[in-house]
């Protein structure tokens, strides 16, 4: 299996697909992507970062859709179809993750609207994070 991102998120056929962020264990700051080194917390000075599964739902905080296929070096599908993005605010850890949609346009999506983890193939193969409707 070829990851779009290697080391952003995980995939298993008991846990589906995972992000993988980083927390803090000076301060217990979570952050996502994945980090080493020095704490995002500006009031911390802790250096160690221990890689953390995220929670897989969490709440839409906004969405929008790309109706143009993008610029090179990207690799749009032939025909492009308009492709659906949300922000999702993940449960537990506050934390907003861009992803694009699977299953769902923007007529069928709102605010606060619970979306759960899920992967598909990018247009050139590699697999990539995705939300879908929660079950």
């Amino acid at each position: 299996m070829t990851y779009a991102i290697d080391g952003w998120f995980a995939h298993s056929p008991e846990d589906g697909a995972r992000l993988l962020g980083t927390r803090c264990t000076a301060c217990g700051t979570v952050c996502f992507p994945p980090r080493r080194g020095s704490c995002p917390n500006p009031r911390c000075p802790g250096t160690d970062m221990e890689v953390l599964p995220l929670p897989r739902r969490g709440r839409v905080w906004s969405y929008t859709n790309a109706c143009y296929p993008p610029p090179a070096p990207y690799v749009a599908a032939e025909p492009y179809e308009p492709v659906t993005l949300a922000a999702v605010e993940l449960d537990e850890v506050g934390l907003v993750v861009l992803g694009q949609v699977k299953g769902l346009t923007v007529d069928q999506l709102e605010v606060g609207m619970e979306l759960e983890l899920t992967s598909g193939p990018l247009a050139d193969g590699p697999l990539v994070w995705m939300w879908g409707r929660a079950s």
